[in-house]
């Protein structure tokens, strides 16, 4: 069955479609792409589970009636700087939500921070719509700290320069597998994966 991501961005679907086959779940992983693109959202609702249920909605209201939808909101959270970027972890360096130019931000703000306080942590919420229009929530969270610089060339957004506790290695330097193990978001996958082999529709 087609399990409609509410994203356009590549990296996205490629990570969940990873992580859909390495739980043996039957779904194809389908971008927003793929039906028009993604309806604009504007997303202000100041938390990860109201941001990511706005775009699951958007996307549902534009597709037939029994579609499935999946949207997540992530970002990183760093404790020196207040908590900040958060929720607007995406457009931290402005509207325009360019990735490269967000962890230089980043890389300028923790300018001189010494080691031991710069912890961080990733968070995921996922928002899963199902065939009857119901909603579920499932969440993920990645402790760790910040590099002074960034390192690795996997991934994407700041896993250049986020260190999960336990490692030595950024999420950039990790493979794809060892990531999706630990991460946010393969953490709120993994709950919702437990939900869909007791409730989905291949259950």
């Amino acid at each position: 069955m087609r399990l409609h991501l509410a994203s356009a961005n590549a990296h996205k679907v490629a990570e969940f479609s990873a992580l859909a086959e390495e739980a043996g779940l039957p779904v194809e992983i389908v971008s927003a792409r793929a039906v028009g693109g993604m309806p604009p959202v504007v997303e202000d609702t100041g938390t990860f589970a109201g941001n990511a249920a706005k775009k699951a909605r958007a996307l549902h209201a534009r597709l037939p009636e029994g579609s499935w939808v999946l949207a997540d909101d992530s970002g990183l959270s760093v404790a020196a700087l207040g908590g900040q970027p958060g929720v607007e972890s995406a457009y931290y360096a402005g509207p325009q939500g360019d990735g490269a130019a967000n962890l230089r931000k980043l890389v300028r703000a923790m300018h001189g921070v010494p080691a031991g306080k710069r912890s961080a942590h990733f968070t995921c919420v996922l928002v899963l719509i199902d065939g009857r229009g119901h909603e579920l929530v499932f969440e993920g969270r990645c402790d760790g700290h910040l590099r002074d610089d960034p390192v690795g060339g996997g991934g994407f957004g700041y896993d250049p320069l986020f260190v999960p506790n336990g490692y030595t290695q950024t999420f950039a330097e990790l493979s794809e597998a060892e990531k999706n193990g630990i991460s946010h978001r393969g953490r709120a996958w993994a709950r919702l994966v437990e939900w869909w082999r007791r409730h989905g529709p291949s259950a």
